[in-house]
């Protein structure tokens, strides 16, 4: 999966935001907090994405050649993604869902009503 696919896919759940920060990465967000990255190396390597996920996924997923606990967001169970072919596009799509779902979750009841997150 590459930026403009990422950013495409990401732009379809509810509720989301996205912003660049940190230099060049394509950051989204739910409720103003992140559930997924998308950083584009100015030394010409591959997009890296990064994203929440469960302790169990986390586990997992580190434990697969070029999948890295994610840089300073390792402690929240963050993975990256060190090339956007190191997994299928469809597989890529399911952890960003649930990121976004795990993340949407810990928002506020009040906020998940207001960004039809849970019908109000």
């Amino acid at each position: 999966m590459i930026r403009e696919d990422f950013n495409s896919f990401c732009s379809t759940l509810t509720a989301t935001t996205n912003v660049v920060q940190w230099g060049n990465a394509s950051v989204w967000k739910v409720g103003g907090k992140i559930f997924s990255i998308c950083t584009t190396w100015s030394d010409d390597r591959s997009d890296c994405i990064s994203f929440k996920c469960s302790d169990l996924s986390f586990n997992i997923l580190i434990e697969q050649e070029d999948i890295i606990p994610a840089p300073y967001l390792a402690r929240a169970k963050w993975v990256q993604l060190q090339h956007p072919n190191v997994m299928d596009e469809a597989d890529i799509k399911k952890y960003i869902q649930e990121a976004h779902r795990i993340i949407s979750a810990k928002l506020t009841k009040k906020m998940q009503k207001e960004l039809g997150l849970i019908p109000s």
